[in-house]
């Protein structure tokens, strides 16, 4: 498969009213005709660090899947992933996997650019995708993957993590409840302490579209809409403090084209306002290889804060008491029927592996997955807003995108 290019991918017109919900109407009814097998046979394209950490985990975790099947242009990681993860089907030729009956979902975690041409061969093989963010290099290829997942009738996962985090799970509660009032800010701070070499495809435009803004802060935008609501308008700003032309290894390289810094300022539709800072320069935040990382939402009565290094813990106050920690609530620990005991294993890492209990269960229950490619689309286009901030010196309206 040759990957197309971004100019390949235009942003068509949105469909009338009348079209869009009949599209609705056709996918729901695809899906709930299909007929799953009752074990979901997963194919990983892209055997890199995330599948080996978060994604091949939670396939063993959960009794409904199986890994059936790895596929990377490196040979010798194929060879090394076989026999770590103790798979028979191993290819460099992903046409194979797509064209393979017996493969019924794929979780694609390749570089940036090429997820659009590989989501939409899957999908043009009817299978089941989640697909590692960004989803593409700008809103219009998204778009374009969106829609073709969506034409599919197949499900359709973007790997937002960190909506997955226990705290983070309790928080959406809280706010849904009204225990913290009406929400009035929202407040991001992700900071890491990264080495200063190159960081490889990841670096330049053409492979990434962006750096920390696509890597790391599309994160946040996306969980600050899941709590609060859609964006309609921003400003923001990215820059690149480290040049990067020197691999771990020594050797020279071009320097880097991406921002290691990214910030925007942003108007809820809601009423809430919200503020995020994101970097991978911030000396001293190491945090054990997890870095800094604080969410926090003031509401008219109360202010919660989620942060990655206690995912099990959240930290509350109101008028009149400081911020204190608070553990999360049993049930709010896992998704429910998850077979993933929350005692197990180092907190800020294990509730990763919920993403694919839930692509799984969306499968299984012929159901709309959560995230889905729709709300990588949406977080797309917030992240290329901030790019046309800095670029054009103005706050930039985010429009209303049609599902």
């Amino acid at each position: 498969m040759v990957c197309a290019t971004s100019s390949d991918f235009r942003c068509e017109g949105d469909p009338p009213p009348r079209l869009a919900a009949l599209a609705r109407r056709r996918r729901q009814s695809r899906l709930s005709g299909m007929t799953e097998p009752s074990t979901v046979r997963i194919a990983i394209v892209g055997a890199g660090a995330v599948s080996d950490y978060h994604h091949v985990p939670g396939i063993r975790l959960d009794p409904r899947a199986e890994l059936v099947a790895i596929c990377d242009t490196d040979g010798e990681l194929r060879d090394r992933r076989k026999a770590d993860w103790g798979v028979q089907q191993v290819t460099g030729d992903v046409d194979e996997i797509f064209a393979d009956a017996a493969i019924d979902a794929v979780i694609i975690a390749t570089p940036n650019f090429t997820h659009v041409p590989l989501s939409l061969a899957a999908t043009g093989h009817n299978k089941h995708v989640m697909c590692e963010k960004p989803l593409g290099l700008n809103a219009g290829e998204v778009r374009k993957m969106y829609r073709g997942a969506r034409d599919a009738g197949v499900v359709h996962m973007t790997a937002f993590t960190y909506r997955f985090a226990p705290s983070m799970r309790y928080l959406k509660h809280l706010l849904r409840s009204g225990a913290l009032g009406e929400p009035r800010h929202f407040r991001s701070q992700r900071f890491l302490d990264w080495p200063e070499t190159s960081w490889g495809w990841r670096q330049y435009q053409e492979k990434a579209g962006a750096g920390d803004l696509f890597d790391m802060t599309i994160h946040r935008i996306d969980f600050a809409i899941d709590l609060l609501g859609p964006l309609q308008s921003v400003c923001g700003a990215v820059a690149r403090f480290a040049e990067r032309d020197i691999t771990d290894r020594g050797d020279t390289c071009p320097p880097s084209e991406v921002d290691d810094w990214s910030s925007l300022i942003g108007e809820f539709a809601c009423g809430a306002v919200g503020v995020w800072e994101g970097t991978t320069v911030a000396k001293g935040y190491g945090l054990n290889g997890f870095g800094h990382e604080w969410a926090e939402i003031n509401g008219s009565e109360g202010s919660a804060v989620y942060r990655l290094h206690k995912p099990n813990q959240i930290l509350l106050g109101k008028t009149g008491s400081d911020l204190a920690p608070v553990d999360v609530p049993e049930e709010f620990l896992s998704p429910e029927d998850s077979p993933r005991d929350p005692k197990n294993g180092e907190p800020a890492t294990v509730f990763r592996y919920d993403l694919v209990w839930e692509f799984v269960s969306a499968i299984v229950a012929r159901r709309d997955a959560n995230p889905s490619f729709y709300d990588g689309l949406q977080a797309q286009i917030v992240a290329d807003a901030v790019l046309a901030s800095q670029q054009e010196r103005r706050w930039i309206d985010i429009p209303n995108e049609p599902r």
